[in-house]
């Protein structure tokens, strides 16, 4: 069998200060397969897989590459060695095109300049065989995080990698899109291209997997081939315990009006979008890609203006121009991409939790510090997010944390409209149980909660009712008891209700 292992990790270990994120970690990959990496935020996947790729370097144990034992020196090595990443966190620049990304550094290039209709050109096949028909030549920062997630693939692709990770590149991709990219998978692996597998949607794992390996606290727990495992079975070596319910919804008495949003209309993104949220509820808003989801959320909070339409907030009519006012009305927003939008990465996990509540830790212009360290201590706590201290910065900490971090912020600010877009992208499944626990407190305290999702199990299981939009267009409405995956994916595919 050894012959026909393409990686073999073996007794991997690496610290940082006061954390041991590996502790003696074996792993290995065959030619072909798809090898799933799983684990709780925190439990090492990411550092395993940054020593693969060269931006980390191990503290002991060895790495074979084709059973010959290698030393990978930075990412560029790691690249030369036929290795390539996906980060679960994009790494594009965003003032270049998608094109210029997928070949930053190896343009290619006729008569010593930069031959952009062939990188272009190359652009888009690679795209098109992703099921991407946008313009390679459109600026990163222009495009939508799952269009930017196909980027960075098409750009592991093009380095023609022997061994591709893949760290959670489905987190905001549509069921069509999730669908088009397993297609491109069985295809790089019908070409022995091997691939590690990282992912908290569990359903996937079982579809597109051949074998899995489950870390827990820095340590190797177990490898076993999907076909002999059990989701429950996973579930218990992820998390070291019983998770009786994948979606705890508790429903709370449905309280008054809210937010009321009429005939809503923004440029050609939204279109006389009309509904209104009550206290104690969990409103599912569902849609493809460009459907007008989060465009929605940012007019509401202030962010993008609005050309017409009218918004009011518990009863009372509201010309919301910018998201301090939103805030001061009630409103918080977890946003789609935590790491620009929701997080100021240098500052501290405390300084992050109570940024927007500043002002209510201060008096006469002075930050009462103590009084800081007792709200985000709470949520440290009571969220089980995983760092060093309050005082550790958000950019050390895994992707799963920063986001429980960004929900402590909006939570901290005492919000009772909370917009939560994507809110357990990149969570793993017992932090999953614990956020939606989470929900169900804030909803019983008569909070309102409109949560935009493209995890179709997830808008079922925790809304109370469901938007389905469409072109920037409501398309359908249901109960959460009356709906079904397939009549919310026709209504976002703009067929009737």
């Amino acid at each position: 069998m050894e012959n026909n292992l393409a990686l073999q990790m073996r007794a991997i270990r690496k610290t940082f200060p006061g954390v041991v994120a590996l502790n003696n970690v074996d792993f290995d990959l065959r030619r072909g397969e798809v090898h799933i990496l799983l684990g709780e935020n925190g439990a090492g996947k990411s550092t395993l897989m940054k020593i693969l790729s060269g931006a980390y370097q191990k503290d002991s144990g060895k790495i074979l590459l084709n059973n010959r034992e290698i030393e990978i020196k930075n990412p560029r090595h790691s690249c030369e060695l036929g290795i390539g990443i996906i980060y679960q966190e994009l790494n594009l620049v965003p003032h270049l095109s998608a094109a210029e990304n997928i070949f930053l550094g190896r343009e290619p290039a006729a008569f010593g300049l930069i031959d952009k209709k062939r990188m272009n050109q190359s652009a888009q096949r690679l795209l098109a065989g992703l099921g991407m028909d946008f313009d390679p030549q459109r600026l990163v920062r222009e495009l939508s995080i799952a269009e930017q997630q196909m980027v960075e693939i098409a750009k592991a692709i093009s380095l023609d990698a022997r061994i591709l990770i893949m760290d959670e590149p489905t987190s905001a991709l549509t069921e069509r899109e999730i669908k088009e990219l397993f297609a491109r998978i069985r295809l790089l692996k019908s070409d022995g291209v091997s691939i590690i597998y990282i992912s908290h949607r569990m359903e996937e794992l079982f579809e597109i997997g051949d074998r899995v390996t489950v870390l827990r606290d820095g340590n190797w727990v177990g490898t076993h081939n999907i076909a002999e495992v059990t989701k429950p079975e996973l579930i218990r070596m992820m998390v070291n315990r019983e998770l009786t319910q994948q979606f705890p919804k508790i429903k709370a008495p449905r309280g008054r009006e809210v937010l009321r949003v009429e005939g809503l209309s923004r440029n050609d993104a939204l279109t006389r979008i009309s509904f209104s949220l009550y206290e104690g509820e969990i409103l599912g808003i569902s849609g493809l890609l460009g459907s007008g989801r989060t465009e929605l959320a940012r007019a509401i909070f202030g962010l993008d203006k609005i050309d017409a339409g009218s918004i009011q907030v518990k009863g009372r009519l509201q010309k919301i121009t910018s998201p301090r006012q939103a805030i001061n009305l009630g409103f918080g927003f977890l946003t789609e991409d935590r790491k620009t939008q929701g997080l100021v990465l240098p500052l501290s996990v405390q300084e992050n939790i109570c940024l927007p509540s500043v002002e209510r830790f201060s008096r006469f212009g002075v930050v009462s510090n103590s009084e800081e360290t007792e709200a985000a201590g709470r949520f440290l706590k009571d969220l089980r997010i995983k760092a060093t201290g309050l005082g550790q910065r958000v950019i050390y900490l895994s992707g799963g944390n920063q986001q429980k971090v960004v929900l402590s912020k909006w939570l901290c600010s005492n919000g009772n409209i909370l917009i939560f877009d994507e809110p357990t992208r990149g969570i793993d499944v017992g932090s999953k149980a614990e956020i939606y626990q989470l929900m169900n407190q804030l909803t019983a305290a008569g909070t309102a909660i409109l949560m935009i999702s493209s995890d179709l199990p997830e808008i079922l299981g925790m809304s109370d009712r469901i938007l389905v939009m469409h072109q920037g267009r409501i398309n359908g409405e249901f109960s959460a008891a009356d709906a079904t995956q397939e009549q919310i994916l026709h209504c976002a595919l703009g067929e009737a209700a």
